[in-house]
């Protein structure tokens, strides 16, 4: 089982983590190094058993320095084509396990990529996060379509979005705004009638992300 393999920058360090506001400790390894460094673990990733696979993945997640879980994130997108629905349910767990948006929304991404292939998993799924009480679940439920253009579940946009329109976090105001600019690509006409709708609640910080590319 691979664990410590990554080449440590205490230097670049410390840079890394005050830009995370020191909630890890890092390596000190960024993101092209990273890819370099863990190549030789995904190409291999594809021929651990599933079983294996979550293995290694709980492994590297479990490591202090914060580079571990992307390298745990991207062994899973590096095996995305053969997740099922049973994967995801286990994957989901790691939301809430160090939560800061560079993993919920990296999880987030593979989820979603996963859910993109099996539209019919989506109303499953989405029952995971939304109007869950940890807002990084319902962040991930808000952001779950961000790529699916004209697949995009208006029904199920909706829903999400409403839901949590008058919650005060950051983090959630910031997924809302995401979520409307993203579609806005797509169907400028839904985001528009939304936000008309929805107006008079919409926080400024939703409405000025959502309204980007209007």
């Amino acid at each position: 089982m691979v664990t410590d393999f990554l080449q440590k920058d205490p230097e670049t360090a410390l840079g890394m983590a005050a830009y995370m506001k020191n909630k890890f400790p890092f390596a000190g390894v960024k993101s092209p190094q990273r890819k370099e460094q863990e190549h030789a673990l995904l190409i291999a990733s594809k021929k651990l058993t599933d079983d294996e696979l979550h293995e290694q993945f709980a492994t590297l997640y479990d490591l202090p320095e914060r580079e571990y879980q992307y390298v745990a994130i991207d062994m899973m997108a590096h095996n995305v084509t053969r997740l099922t629905l049973d994967d995801l349910t286990w994957l989901s767990t790691y939301i809430t396990n160090k939560p800061w948006w560079d993993s919920v929304d990296a999880i987030r991404g593979v989820i979603g990529h996963t859910v993109k292939r099996h539209p019919e998993w989506l109303s499953t799924v989405g029952t995971w996060y939304a109007k869950k009480p940890d807002f990084w679940q319902r962040r991930v439920g808000i952001t779950l379509q961000l790529g699916f253009k004209r697949l995009t579940d208006e029904t199920y946009l909706n829903d999400v979005l409403v839901d949590d329109l008058t919650t005060d976090e950051f983090f959630i105001q910031k997924a809302i705004g995401w979520a409307l600019r993203d579609y806005s690509k797509t169907n400028p006409e839904w985001v528009i009638a939304f936000m008309q709708d929805h107006r008079s609640v919409l926080s400024p910080l939703a409405l000025r992300e959502g309204s980007k590319n209007l």
